[in-house]
């Protein structure tokens, strides 16, 4: 008799509470991993904040990379699972750690010969160049441990084993809150390394997660196995990979080259704007981490279902997630209204102008949080349906079409200044919402999910 599986029955309600709240608590506990970077680099100043603030959106372009490919293997570990075939949920997995592993590597030796350049390519100041390079260098060591361990998060969460990865991320956000001010500013036989110090700790963090990750997957009693027989490379399930994972990729690139773009608009109104927008960005990325952790609890249940051909309840599932993300974010982004403030504040607490700028900044995006929810948890429907490319051509919109364009018009051609890069994040929010909801509502996901089941 077939084992049941609670993610494609019963109350959808559960099955996406079950898995979204500790999705968000492990993204939470990674975007306390970066607050607290910058909560002990902030008392180093403005420009040590800069310098890692211009570093952060080339840093996430090449994850985003991996990061896509990463996401095809939660697609097709849940399709599987949902279908109930164990054998091709641990060969998925095993084709998935084998491609991460080496694509990690390669961009991990090209990122570090680059660093200079790319520096000086965004636009690093002379006060900023040398810490930003160092810090960039150091990061990009870490890639092969990151991009383990978010292989190894992603295939949890493909199976709805959310839990594990929590436990990971928590005892390291605790590491590296000793780590941090030891490196950063040095004690006893550990000298001084300043910013470069943030991303020192960060890498010992980080090889721990990974070893601990795939000892998980090696050991097998988790829910996946996986086995060095089964890495050898095996075209066509590479292909698939590939083919899912690419758009994924773009998307996410594209999301990154989109940061680094604003972060080269910003960096031509000065240091302490280039901070402002830092802190702001920050703050950005911890309040829309409901909408991210729903999106993926949307991508694996959605996978899920429709492996067990169950395309109604994966409809529902996204008919459910989307009014949560609507409501719950568009009340966060009230109460982050009231609270900018004092937020921008706690990081660079002797600055009035950093405070003052990018306070304005979250008040300006709050309203539109919800809508950002909505677009979010739309492109996990497309992801987990393996309908990859229309959750990359409505970040393309957002970013390319509408955000960037009308920051850089607004900034340069009207009265609000720099300003106007804080104005065009509501109005990208607010248009790619409204064409994900047209798109899903058309139903051509599903149309291609029926021809593809026939």
């Amino acid at each position: 008799m077939k084992e049941k599986n609670k993610y494609t029955e019963g109350r959808i309600f559960n099955s996406l509470f079950s898995l979204a709240v500790p999705i968000i608590l492990a993204n939470i506990l990674q975007t306390a991993y970066q607050l607290i970077d910058t909560f002990w680099l902030g008392r180093l100043g403005a420009n040590a904040v800069a310098a890692v603030s211009i570093s952060f959106p080339l840093l996430f372009l090449v994850l985003s990379i991996g990061s896509g490919l990463t996401l095809a293997g939660t697609v097709l570990v849940s399709q599987y699972k949902g279908g109930g075939n164990q054998k091709m949920v641990d060969f998925n997995s095993s084709q998935t750690i084998s491609l991460i592993f080496f694509i990690s590597l390669l961009l991990s030796l090209l990122s570090y010969h680059v660093a200079d350049p790319l520096m000086k390519i965004i636009g690093a100041g002379p006060e900023i160049l040398d810490s930003a390079v160092s810090y960039f260098k150091v990061s990009s060591i870490g890639f092969v441990f990151l991009f383990m361990f978010f292989a190894f998060q992603s295939l949890m969460r493909g199976i709805g084993n959310v839990m594990l990865p929590v436990y990971i991320v928590l005892f390291t956000v605790f590491l590296n809150l000793v780590l941090d001010p030891l490196f950063i500013y040095g004690y006893g036989p550990i000298p001084e390394y300043g910013v470069a110090g943030a991303a020192i700790a960060s890498i010992i963090t980080q090889a721990l997660s990974a070893a601990i990750g795939l000892w998980i997957l090696f050991r097998g009693k988790s829910g996946i196995k996986i086995h060095f027989s089964e890495m050898r490379p095996h075209l066509s399930t590479l292909t698939k990979i590939v083919n899912l994972g690419i758009p994924a990729s773009i998307e996410q690139s594209t999301r990154a080259l989109g940061m680094t773009m604003m972060v080269v608009l910003v960096t031509s109104f000065g240091s302490e704007v280039v901070a402002a927008y830092g802190i702001g960005a920050r703050i950005l990325s911890f309040i829309v981490i409901p909408a991210l952790g729903l999106a993926i609890a949307t991508t694996s249940l959605v996978g899920q279902n429709i492996g067990a051909i169950k395309i109604k309840r994966a409809e529902k599932v996204a008919n459910l997630s989307s009014q949560i993300a609507f409501f719950g974010l568009t009340g966060m982004g009230m109460i982050m209204f009231y609270f900018a403030e004092p937020l921008t504040a706690f990081f660079i607490p002797n600055d009035p102008d950093v405070i003052q700028d990018a306070a304005y900044f979250i008040k300006v995006m709050a309203p539109s949080f919800g809508l950002l929810g909505v677009q979010q948890v739309l492109n996990g429907v497309f992801n987990g349906a393996g309908f990859t490319k229309a959750s990359m051509l409505i970040s393309i919109l957002n970013l390319w079409i509408i955000r960037f364009p009308l920051a850089f018009l607004l900034s340069y051609n009207t009265l609000l200044g720099y300003e106007g890069i804080w104005w065009a994040f509501p109005v990208s929010n607010a248009v790619a919402a409204i064409v994900a909801f047209i798109y899903f509502k058309k139903g051509y996901w599903k149309l291609r999910l029926f021809r593809g089941r026939h």
